[in-house]
């Protein structure tokens, strides 16, 4: 594994060059201010009727269309969502390309599975912070930064790896530090993750124990406190000092109980289920499965989320988080 820090990079490969930003979203604002306030030539591209344009504006950026963007930078990254890249791509983005330009993405997924195939006249790389975008901004302002990985998909001056470096450094990736790897590696890894534990794995395992207490007949409340509300505090043990850090930080009760019952839950049929997501997330069957959904008008998606908004633990949830005074209302 090579890793790199703050020596290791030189913002000389970026300065003096124009940067396009493709997005304000999320990650998009996070990139575009940090390496704006890094001393580099940022603009943003957007729709002319995006809702972003105001807010890139009011934070003292020049915004352009897409394609304008395009046209007067060296160095474009892409940061729009991954169902609109390919399109967008082909319309606004390679028509406005130069040979020795450079692409970049914050997450592989379209290169990968070959949604957008660039001209080999191009660099393209990769620059993906572990982390959401209110992080990467947040630590930056704090004079941080947060983990980011690179890859190199295509070279073709011969600087892609610095110029993916110095990207990094230019958002405060260096300080936390930055591992290489992959096109290919981040995608899999990245979706397999989102779908077998972060976000599909934790949230039916949180409904299933929901579930399982108040079909017991305990009250919504108490079912909530258990099985949603209190995980944060055991993730933000994992984040800080691992598997162990938890385990110490916990009762023994607490810790006895989940060694030996929580293999009862995760079993080895599970365990086999998530080869089997990983293995479609390898061969693209889910990256063709989602294209096609989104092709089709989120038919399956949105029913989805018609019943995930509709799960009791979503109804008691709302309350009981009115409650709690410290949250942030948005």
């Amino acid at each position: 594994m090579n890793a790199y820090y703050e020596q290791d990079a030189d913002l000389g490969y970026l300065q003096g060059k124009n940067i396009a930003i493709l997005g304000y979203g999320s990650q998009g604002h996070a990139h575009a201010l940090n390496l704006k306030e890094s001393g580099m030539n940022v603009c943003v591209g957007l729709r002319p009727d995006s809702s972003s344009c105001d807010r890139a504006r009011e934070a003292g950026l020049q915004v352009n269309t897409v394609a304008e963007a395009v046209k007067w930078a060296d160095i474009v990254m892409v940061l729009l969502p991954d169902q609109y890249q390919k399109a967008i791509y082909e319309s606004e983005i390679a028509p406005n390309l130069q040979p020795g330009n450079t692409l970049a993405f914050a997450h592989g997924f379209n290169i990968h599975y070959k949604q957008i195939v660039p001209d080999a006249s191009l660099n393209v790389i990769m620059i993906a912070p572990k982390s959401p975008g209110h992080l990467v901004r947040r630590t930056y302002t704090q004079g941080n930064g947060v983990p980011c990985l690179i890859a190199v998909h295509q070279d073709a001056t011969g600087e892609a790896r610095q110029q993916a470096l110095a990207w990094a450094k230019g958002i405060g990736g260096t300080k936390a530090g930055v591992i290489e790897t992959s096109f290919k590696n981040e995608t899999e890894t990245d979706l397999f993750g989102e779908q077998a534990v972060l976000c599909g794995g934790s949230a039916e395992l949180i409904k299933a124990g929901f579930e399982t207490l108040v079909e017991a007949g305990y009250p919504e409340e108490l079912a909530y406190f258990e099985c949603m509300h209190e995980l944060k505090l055991i993730v933000d043990l994992y984040y800080e000092g691992g598997l162990s850090r938890m385990n110490f930080s916990v009762s023994d009760t607490a810790e006895y109980g989940g060694m030996t019952r929580g293999p009862r839950v995760i079993t080895p049929a599970v365990k086999a289920e998530m080869k089997k997501i990983l293995e479609e997330v390898q061969d693209g069957r889910f990256a063709k499965e989602f294209i096609d959904e989104c092709n089709g008008g989120y038919h399956n998606l949105n029913r989805l989320r018609a019943e995930n908004s509709g799960h009791a633990i979503e109804k008691v949830g709302a309350k009981l988080r009115d409650m709690m005074s410290w949250l942030i209302k948005k």
